[in-house]
């Protein structure tokens, strides 16, 4: 019962260090919806300020790859966290801190036109020192706007 109450407060402070910690997801508006070791789903609502065309009205592409990234990079924190059940939170912590983006690849699959987006993902592949992650953006018509492969650096 004390390793899943760990594991929890593990995961609120992923949360808390994504929605509300890090000064660029705050501009991007991101919620996550859901949080836990094997569902991870993000949420960002059109905002003006996040169009690119502004004739058409569509997401902005560096907002597309910016909200695949930081999924990818929850992602990656949290399979880092699955394997820090002993670890003081100070240095989870840590060691989330230094989980950063190697490469990223997006395809632009249609144009960025919702009420809201989506993003998720799955590993791919997680070894000691790199995790490789495929996200996906929808949009509230659950249409694939974008997916996108990252290598993160995760130990």
């Amino acid at each position: 019962m004390e390793a899943k109450k760990d594991l929890q407060e593990k995961l609120d402070y992923l949360r808390e260090m994504y929605e509300k910690l890090i000064p660029f997801d705050r501009l991007l508006g991101i919620e996550i919806d859901t949080l836990t070791l094997t569902d991870i789903k993000i949420r960002i609502d059109m905002r003006e300020e996040l169009i690119g065309n502004f004739i058409r009205g569509m997401l902005h592409g560096g907002v597309i790859s910016s909200v695949l990234d930081l999924t990818g990079g929850l992602i990656a924190s949290v399979e880092l966290v699955k394997h820090l059940e002993n670890v003081e939170p100070d240095e989870v912590a840590r060691r989330v801190a230094r989980v950063g983006t190697i490469d990223l690849r997006v395809d632009y699959l249609r144009a960025g036109k919702g009420v809201y987006f989506t993003a998720s993902g799955t590993v791919l592949r997680k070894g000691n020192k790199v995790a490789v992650i495929r996200t996906e953006l929808c949009n509230d018509q659950n249409l694939l706007i974008a997916a996108g492969t990252g290598t993160y650096l995760v130990g």
